[in-house]
């Protein structure tokens, strides 16, 4: 996808009226999806802002051009690839709720985000401290995690399509969605991504694609964040390609004086140019980076990089705030090209103060007193009722001050101060805000509310903690099921031998039973495959006794379709698969070859010859010599008989005698 085409959707930071010229804005598509404004065009595809007209909410749209909706080839991987996506569902990710044609239009309807964008986070903010910085990449890595499981790949991770929400959500957006083939060119071929963030096997073979190369691009975001810079940069894609493929990430540490050895190494261990050397997906890069985080001071993650950018607070004060003071009231989007000036709230500028009428011009002549006063009666009355108006239509509102990601009594005096107050406080479990911290007020920040009234505060209990539960004995469904309703995910399934357990049952669990890990943790299982059979050798018998006797040890027969020359004669079991004397399951197949008896080969004439040169002729046409000198020949050279006649055929590998005298 397009740099930051589906990120657009979902913030309302550009209040540049491009909906003007769009024939799609105002129309119905599909029936269903009234487009409303158009909010993003890349390369691939226009973004808009629509209202599906059924279920009465707000979307996104995404419409692919013309141009590519032509291509067959094309739109069936898109719609392929979305189909896909739409069944990974999981908090951290923009969920894909539809996908329809009408005429030449080939469009997703996705999830509607209000927020912005990482980058435009980076781009405001300069660099993030540590605990900032981990407070994305942890969800970003947990939405990744749960797509390497499930076999995505997202192939173009960048802050670009990291985005986050006015209520401090962080969502991952374009999941494996079709891009277009020509984002990049460079002389390594066609390569799909962004050259910042190309992983160096995603150069040297392109299409290569594997969980590795986003936990790589991961590692480049998170220096990106704690320095503002990218790691590698140039004048060309080519010189950044040749700096992935040469030189290693710089450490943070190099750009931020102080920054602690830890967040060297977790950006290390993700970008090492080896892949061999990466965290194999995110849910392990996620395990390293949440033992980072443990083993950090609070100094060291408030610590403010030089590169940070103030804008007009202090930053310390407002250290777990993942997103820009100016970012979090949401922005609308013009409507008939009324933009609010310097992009504040219009109901900020609904009530107008209304100065009273100017005082008549004062005559040379002394006014009687009685006159004095009633004109003092009227400036004060006009005055009056001007205040009046203005406290009827400004002065007994206020604004909802930004609260998000501090602590509960934080967020208490800020409320107070602003003559606010604190009405119900609930709790809610939260994967990606600090525990104790408040993740959504109601009404919303920078929301309009009457002075001393009350706000709700929902406070972050953590992520939710559970038990793995004791599925060992347990049949896999069942094991699978257990783990589900304990709020957890089964992951990875391997088998191994067990004289205890029966086939098809669990053997363990990874983690194991009674271990504490966050709700939605994936957990490996180990299935037994029974006892395991010593595999008996069967090569050199007849098939029948051979599927005799494999059947006798437990084991199913398979005759491989071609045949092969060996040693022994034509319808024995040349070779087995697996081998004798290994292992395998009750009921596995053995697979056997079958002979077509030993290949014939024309025996050479050495008669005359000189022994050397007779044996070297004899081995070179693959048959084993043997030499009868006798008493008559212990002291000859010359080969007087051989035992097979020149001509004659002879198994290959068959011994030859040669006579010397």
């Amino acid at each position: 996808m397009e740099p930051a085409a589906l990120s657009a959707a979902a913030r309302t930071l550009t209040c540049v009226d491009t909906t003007l010229q769009d024939p799609l804005v105002g129309q119905l598509l599909d029936g269903r999806y009234r487009v409303e404004a158009r909010i993003a065009v890349g390369g691939m595809a226009t973004v808009y802002r629509a209202v599906d007209t059924r279920l009465d909410r707000v979307l996104a749209l995404k419409v692919m051009h013309p141009a590519l909706a032509a291509d067959g080839a094309f739109v069936e991987r898109f719609i392929r690839e979305a189909k896909s996506v739409a069944r990974l569902a999981h908090p951290n990710v923009v969920q894909v709720f539809d996908q329809g044609t009408d005429g030449s239009y080939v469009y997703l309807a996705m999830e509607y985000i209000a927020g912005c964008t990482l980058r435009d986070v980076l781009r405001e903010r300069g660099a993030l401290q540590p605990r900032a910085a981990l407070d994305i990449l942890e969800p970003v890595l947990a939405a990744l995690g749960a797509a390497h499981r499930a076999g995505f790949v997202h192939r173009d991770m960048k802050p670009e399509n990291v985005l986050i929400g006015d209520d401090g959500r962080v969502k991952v957006a374009d999941f494996g969605l079709v891009r277009s083939v020509d984002t990049v060119t460079s002389t390594t071929g066609a390569v799909l991504g962004t050259v910042a963030y190309l992983a160096p096997e995603q150069i040297e073979q392109p299409g290569v694609a594997d969980p590795r190369v986003d936990v790589y691009a991961c590692g480049v975001v998170l220096h990106e964040m704690l320095t503002g810079e990218k790691p590698h940069d140039g004048d060309s894609p080519a010189i950044v390609l040749y700096k992935h493929l040469h030189e290693d990430v710089p450490p943070p540490s190099a750009l931020v004086p102080g920054l602690p050895f830890e967040l060297d190494a977790l950006v290390a261990s993700a970008t090492a140019r080896d892949p061999g050397a990466r965290a194999h997906d995110a849910v392990a890069l996620l395990g390293r980076t949440l033992e980072t985080r443990a083993a950090l001071t609070d100094e060291q993650l408030d610590l403010v990089p030089p590169q940070a950018v103030s804008d007009g607070h202090d930053i310390a004060e407002d250290r777990t705030s993942v997103i820009p003071r100016s970012l979090t009231v949401p922005r609308p989007l013009p409507v008939d090209g009324d933009v609010p000036a310097g992009g504040e709230d219009p109901l900020d500028r609904t009530s107008q103060f209304r100065s009273p009428p100017p005082l008549p011009p004062r005559r040379r002549t002394v006014r009687p007193r009685r006159g004095v006063l009633a004109l003092v009666t009227a400036l004060l009355l006009v005055l009056g009722v001007g205040a009046g108006v203005w406290y009827i239509n400004s002065g007994q509102f206020t604004k909802v001050p930004a609260v998000l990601t501090q602590k509960e009594a934080q967020a208490r005096a800020r409320l107070e101060a602003a003559g606010l107050k604190v009405g119900k406080v609930e709790h809610r479990n939260s994967d990606t805000v600090k525990r104790g911290t408040v993740m959504e007020t109601d009404p919303g920040p920078g929301a309009r509310i009457r002075k001393h009234d009350a706000v709700t505060l929902t406070v972050s209990d953590g992520p939710e903690i559970v038990k793995v539960p004791d599925v060992k004995g347990s049949r896999l469904d069942k094991a699978e099921q257990l783990l589900k309703e304990d709020g957890l995910e089964p992951g990875l399934v391997d088998k191994a031998f067990s004289e205890d357990v029966l086939k098809g049952f669990v053997i363990s669990t990874d983690p194991a039973a009674g271990t504490e890990r966050r709700a939605g943790t994936a957990v490996s299982i180990v299935v037994s495959k029974g006892s395991p059979v010593d595999v008996p050798d069967v090569t050199g018998e007849d098939l029948a006794d051979a599927r005799a006797e494999l059947a006798e040890a437990g084991l199913k027969v398979k005759v491989a379709a071609g045949q092969v020359n060996s040693e022994f004669d034509k319808g024995q079991v040349a070779a087995q698969t697996p081998e004798a004397d290994s292992e395998a399951a009750d009921g596995d197949t053995v697979t056997l070859t079958l002979s077509k008896g030993p290949e014939l080969v024309e025996v050479p004439d050495v008669v005359g010859a000189s022994v050397d040169d007779a044996k070297s002729l004899l081995e070179q046409s693959g048959f084993e010599v043997k030499e009868d000198r006798g008493l008559l020949g212990l002291f000859g050279d010359t080969v007087k008989k051989q035992s097979v006649k020149a001509g004659d055929s002879a198994p290959k590998g068959s011994t030859i005698t040669i006579t010397i005298r």
